[in-house]
């Protein structure tokens, strides 16, 4: 779970999701929570002050992949696409040329349309996305990490 605020003196939003938490009868577990964290990982993604980023080390796994070479190396960069799908503009008609190779499985040739597509994804995700809110203010952004335990 996480609990963000635009700046940390405003407490409302943890103790709005403190009275939903005690309403279910749900409690923290205090040794896996972290307060006033400014950012960090959190399910594949980097929270920070400037919004929701793509995890740097999601990107570097397709920067560093080499032309496919094999139907399963290309399902390994359409599943990596995948899990950075909202950073990328125009994502589905960009990584269209890798599913249609999908589709001829029988007969697979990594031709120039498709290095071309590969060489253009690598060069956006060098830019490394971000999506989101953007925060200002002294202390921008609070975090809480929990796990909830029922009681």
């Amino acid at each position: 779970m996480l609990v963000k605020s635009k700046e940390a003196e405003d407490h409302s939003d943890l103790e709005e999701t403190f009275s939903i938490l005690r309403k279910y009868r749900l409690k923290p577990n205090l040794a896996k929570c972290a307060f006033g964290v400014r950012g960090g990982r959190f399910l594949g993604f980097m929270v920070t002050q400037r919004g929701i980023e793509a995890n740097p080390l999601k990107i570097k796994a397709i920067l560093d992949m080499k032309a496919p070479t094999y139907v399963n190396e290309v399902q390994r960069l359409t599943g990596r696409i995948a899990a950075l799908i909202r950073f990328i503009s125009k994502a589905a008609e960009k990584s269209l040329p890798f599913f249609k190779v999908l589709r001829k499985a029988k007969t697979f040739e990594w031709d120039a349309p498709y290095q071309q597509a590969f060489e253009e994804l690598k060069k956006l995700l060098s830019m490394t996305p971000s999506t989101g809110e953007t925060f200002s203010g002294r202390h921008p952004l609070l975090i809480s990490f929990s796990y909830l335990t029922s009681r």
